[in-house]
């Protein structure tokens, strides 16, 4: 059985994989693993240990904290919490929000806010 945090870790790898456009083999290379093992990564299915754990967190660009973002001290995730980042539509308008220029991501920004506030 799959412990919560696992889960929790191997969701933060999908998405910041997906964020970054790379697939799980292109991960898996960089890591020096196969693909399968990123696949039971990211389902939670297999821990990861701490060293592999800075190796993803090197190849994907991020601190090793960001895995464990979400979670309160001492808490475990409960299984069926909602995610927005789960919706592949709201990964994909994030993903292609940043690859906006800065300048025009503000303007973008600000017409998202004046939109909602109208809605």
């Amino acid at each position: 059985m799959k412990h919560p945090v696992d889960a929790h870790v191997g969701k933060r790898i999908r998405h910041r994989r997906w964020m970054v456009g790379m697939t799980q083999q292109q991960l898996a290379d960089k890591v020096g693993i196969k693909f399968q093992q990123i696949q039971k990564y990211e389902t939670g299915m297999n821990r990861v240990s701490a060293s592999r754990l800075w190796d993803i967190a090197d190849a994907l660009g991020v601190s090793i904290s960001f895995f464990f973002e979400g979670l309160a001290e001492g808490q475990v995730p409960a299984a069926a919490q909602s995610d927005m980042m789960a919706d592949k539509e709201a990964l994909e308008l994030v993903r292609s929000y940043y690859a906006i220029p800065e300048a025009q991501r503000r303007r973008l920004f600000d017409l998202a806010r004046v939109l909602s506030d109208a809605a």
